[in-house]
């Protein structure tokens, strides 16, 4: 192997190597970031066919609740499409970064964190509504 100056063909090939290792990175960061927006598109669909379910089952229902499940289902499919949307724009930014020969790392928002923080959030308001829920019954 040769040990010649930074410019030497040993280092383009690293270099190269490097970018490869990170592109692929990118690809399955991507993949994960799909996967869990589908999880959370799912679940809020599937919340949303459920409360259906019961008012087709059963006409007592209180109009509110069915509300509030709605309004949460309808919180969980935008939190994954959001998500989504942020993965995508960010791996663009990233494999556009990889194919420059300047590549530098520049650090860039969580979408884990963004995430983390709405489906706090939607956890918040939906425990509000059931505690609200159970004060009123």
């Amino acid at each position: 192997m040769q040990h010649g100056p930074e410019g030497s063909a040993d280092m383009g090939i690293t270099d190269e190597l490097a970018k490869e290792r990170n592109r692929a990175a990118a690809e399955r960061t991507l993949m994960a970031w799909i996967r869990t927006s589908l999880s959370l598109i799912s679940f809020g669909f599937g919340l949303d066919k459920i409360v259906a379910a019961i008012r087709s089952g059963a006409s007592g229902t209180a109009a509110h609740a069915q509300l509030s499940v709605r309004l949460v289902a309808v919180a969980f499919v935008l939190t994954g499409i959001l998500a989504l949307v942020a993965a995508t724009l960010q791996h663009r930014r990233v494999i556009l970064r990889l194919r420059r020969s300047d590549y530098t790392y520049l650090e860039e928002p969580s979408i884990a964190l963004a995430t983390a923080v709405l489906l706090t959030l939607i956890g918040l308001v939906t425990l509000g509504m059931l505690v609200a829920g159970a004060l009123v019954a």
